[in-house]
């Protein structure tokens, strides 16, 4: 049904995208990669995605940064997202179809529609001998990064999430947030009775929850069976605006150290890292937190790059699981730049309502601490008497920035797909969001 539609539909992903490239040069950007490799098979796959991240991201955070992102030159492609039941999906079953390449239904995480459990990609890369990683700014346990090494009827059972982790996956490298999902009530945890993080350590697994920790991990050797389990908050990790006054790593640092930890395999690795805030920044119609999310990403994907120049046998894939919040570029109605309005901002619109006392008296005074913004008289009464204080706020600098927004939710907008390294070329097209591990286990030469 969704064939390769080839030129045609490339050409229009680039246009969407704001790139401008021709297709030519989109694929010859990374020819000489693929050429290095010939028709050996690639060794290492670092697989990042900026959940919620669509076309119209990649162009406001291109004139938010004011210059090309680290991604741009490798731009190869769109695909569709849709889910076995549903137009617009959800994190779980487009995780499920970046995984193991079958569409299944909204909620579900690794089985197809029938209740069939599916194999990933990570699992098909451990099969073949290579380690394994996992990397988000959520819970780690939340939907997406569960595609990859769990099996679940629904995204929401996320303490059996971490259980499989621990107890079932072979993954070797887990970092992120969601410790309550790992400990015994009795910790003030989530389990009934488990405690994963004892049970990881009694099987190989070095346990860090700060940053400065995970920095002086010096060599967990995983070719002799050690593993690195980091779990940094108690919950998902703090917003970027706010890692600043937290002892939480980057998702940089979380990816260097993954990839340095995970490269001691003679075999090769597999690492999913996912920016996982973007999408939360897209449901709430938060531009400014939108593009710092999406400027901590680049900084990650920049990580794993320079990574993949270096070794000359990693490919590096970039997509998105789907589009959130129908984000559009540039408005009539303002005269600020994006860049000049959302630079300035300092923190979330959720942050700021937080801020307002009880008749929201302090809404001129707690917005310009925040952003710099001189709110007009029309624009502070329009807070003061909205039900919804956070998404008026997050309103009125997405209008001063000259973004726009079409739902408070995921929609079923094509997404591009980003690739550098050997066997970029093959994601040059059009395809389904099924059709990327698929090329993955090809490049692998994965069973």
């Amino acid at each position: 049904m969704f064939k390769k539609v080839g030129l045609i539909a490339l050409s229009t992903g680039l246009v969407l995208s704001g790139v401008g490239l021709s297709t030519a040069d989109a694929a010859k950007k990374d020819a000489s990669q693929g050429k290095q490799n010939g028709n050996k098979a690639v060794e290492n796959v670092i697989y990042m995605i900026p959940d919620g991240f669509g076309a119209n991201h990649a162009a406001n955070y291109r004139i938010f940064k004011g210059e090309e992102a680290v991604w741009d030159t490798h731009i190869k492609g769109m695909y569709t997202t849709f889910s076995a039941n549903a137009d617009i999906t959800d994190s779980a079953a487009a995780g499920t179809a970046m995984s193991a390449g079958i569409k299944t239904n909204n909620g579900v995480i690794g089985f197809d529609p029938e209740g069939n459990k599916v194999k990933t990609i990570l699992e098909a890369s451990e099969e073949a001998g290579k380690s394994s990683g996992l990397v988000a700014t959520s819970t780690i346990t939340h939907a997406t990064p569960a595609s990859f090494a769990s099996h679940v009827e629904h995204r929401s059972n996320e303490t059996e999430i971490a259980r499989q982790y621990i107890q079932e996956s072979g993954v070797d490298v887990i970092l992120g947030g969601g410790k309550n999902n790992f400990l015994p009530t009795s910790k003030g945890g989530k389990q009934t009775e488990l405690n994963l993080i004892d049970e990881a350590q009694e099987k190989g697994f070095e346990f860090v929850e700060t940053r400065e920790q995970l920095q002086q991990v010096k060599k967990v050797n995983v070719e002799k069976g050690e593993k690195l389990l980091g779990l940094f908050a108690g919950e998902a990790l703090a917003p970027e605006f706010d890692r600043v006054d937290t002892e939480e790593p980057s998702l940089a640092e979380m990816t260097e150290k993954a990839i340095d930890t995970l490269n001691q395999d003679k075999d090769g690795f597999f690492l999913m890292v996912e920016g996982s805030q973007i999408d939360w920044a897209g449901e709430s119609n938060d531009a400014a937190y939108a593009m710092h999310e999406t400027k901590a990403f680049e900084e990650a994907v920049q990580e794993a790059i320079e990574f993949a120049k270096e070794d000359g046998n990693t490919l590096v894939v970039v997509a998105g699981d789907h589009e959130t919040g129908g984000i559009s570029v540039g408005s009539s109605s303002s005269s600020n730049t994006t860049a000049d309005v959302l630079k300035n901002v300092t923190a979330t619109g959720e942050f700021m309502a937080s801020q307002l006392n009880a008749d929201r008296s302090n809404v001129k005074e707690v917005v310009l601490q925040y952003t710099g913004i001189e709110l007009t008289d029309a624009e502070v009464a329009t807070v003061q008497q909205a039900e919804d204080a956070k998404s008026a706020i997050n309103k009125v600098i997405s209008e001063r920035a000259g973004i726009g927004w079409t739902r408070y939710g995921h929609t079923a907008a094509q997404v591009p797909v980003f690739a550098f390294g050997p066997k970029s070329d093959k994601f040059v097209g059009f395809h389904d969001n099924t059709d990327l591990p698929q090329i993955m286990k090809d490049a692998m030469k994965l069973k």
